[in-house]
């Protein structure tokens, strides 16, 4: 099953226990907010800070796990055809967010992208968690500064998930288009919905 995830919107899927959830960059250079939550349980979810302390890394390698807040695997990292450039640092971008970047009125954002994909499974989370952030480029230099720069994925390059448990996955497109990290100009992802035995092609 694929759900295509317009530009600047998000979509939310539930994932079994064993199933695969493959993200693909469309055209290239989008940055995507993963999301994932329990899915008997949304107030239990994928943590970027739990992870980076069960790993000692800034992002998982294949073979590895993203676990939640209460330290219990969610999603392993099984595939990954992308230039490997992917965040865990960076919160969801929200209204506020866009206020200190000067926007007077209405602007899309991640945050807001998942409270309406939840919302339509009619679930909702009590806050935002922080994403893992595919595709988006933020190295840390030695002196600790980071870089907001472009996303180097291309047209067609996928990272993909196994749900370690029964999961409700949200992928936003990120709207950003201020700060250069989708080159100004956001563009639409896909989620693919692999079983288990079913070819990933």
């Amino acid at each position: 099953m694929r759900v295509i995830v317009p530009a600047g919107e998000g979509r939310a899927v539930k994932v079994s226990t064993g199933q695969r959830v493959r993200v693909t960059d469309l055209d290239g250079g989008q940055v995507g907010d993963v999301f994932a939550f329990a899915a008997d349980d949304v107030s239990e979810h994928l943590s970027a800070s739990h992870t980076r302390a069960a790993i000692s890394r800034l992002f998982p390698l294949v073979g590895e796990q993203f676990v939640t807040d209460r330290r219990r695997p969610i999603l392993t990292l099984v595939a990954d055809t992308s230039p490997g450039r992917h965040d865990m640092l960076i919160a969801a971008c929200d209204p506020a967010r866009y206020r200190a970047l000067g926007v007077p009125g209405f602007h899309a954002s991640c945050a807001d992208n998942l409270g309406e994909s939840l919302s339509r499974l009619g679930l909702a989370c009590p806050g935002i968690p922080q994403p893992v952030n595919v595709f988006m480029r933020i190295p840390v230099a030695d002196d600790g500064r980071l870089s907001w720069l472009s996303s180097v994925s291309r047209p067609g390059d996928a990272i993909t998930f196994e749900a370690a448990m029964d999961c409700v996955f949200v992928l936003s497109a990120c709207p950003q288009d201020l700060v250069g990290i989708n080159g100004h100009q956001p563009t639409p992802l896909a989620i693919d919905l692999i079983t288990q035995g079913e070819s990933e092609r």
